[in-house]
């Protein structure tokens, strides 16, 4: 499968959040070219912070590989990530980032600040932008319904 087959995959999980009233924020996480985890925004769903739709698919990626150390895996999420699923991503090794919308509030890959620059431990490849149009537009629709 090719970046735009996986990114469709993650803006299928955006999608979902949305019906559910949650940011319309989706990620998957391949490793060998095959899907092994998924996640979408559950903030409001699980009262709870933490619950990104990286964090969540990091969890469950590391779950079904059995290992904290994600290196080969490529993670793909519909927004830019901010400074706490940058953090998640450096500390498990996930080897590049495909991100679809910047985040002009948050970004954590090279809007706001790039921890990723850091002289940290690891440093994932980032392309940012992919497939932005597209995943914009979920996020503004579901931010213009709110504002109505």
């Amino acid at each position: 499968m090719s970046d735009s087959k996986f990114m469709l995959e993650a803006l299928k999980e955006a999608k979902n959040a949305f019906k559910q009233g949650e940011v319309p924020v989706g990620a998957v996480i391949v490793s060998n070219g095959k899907i092994v985890a998924k996640g979408q925004n559950k903030r409001e769903t699980e009262h709870n912070s933490l619950c990104h739709a990286e964090i969540e698919a990091i969890n469950e990626a590391c779950r079904v590989l059995g290992r904290w150390r994600l290196d080969g895996c490529i993670l793909y999420v519909t927004l830019e990530p901010c400074p706490m699923c940058t953090g998640a991503i450096i500390n498990s090794r996930i080897d590049r980032v495909v991100f679809g919308a910047y985040d002009e509030k948050a970004g954590s890959m090279g809007t706001m600040v790039n921890l990723c620059e850091l002289d940290y431990n690891h440093r994932p490849a980032i392309v940012g932008g992919y497939m932005e149009s597209e995943c914009k537009q979920v996020l503004t629709e579901f931010f213009s319904g709110l504002r109505k």
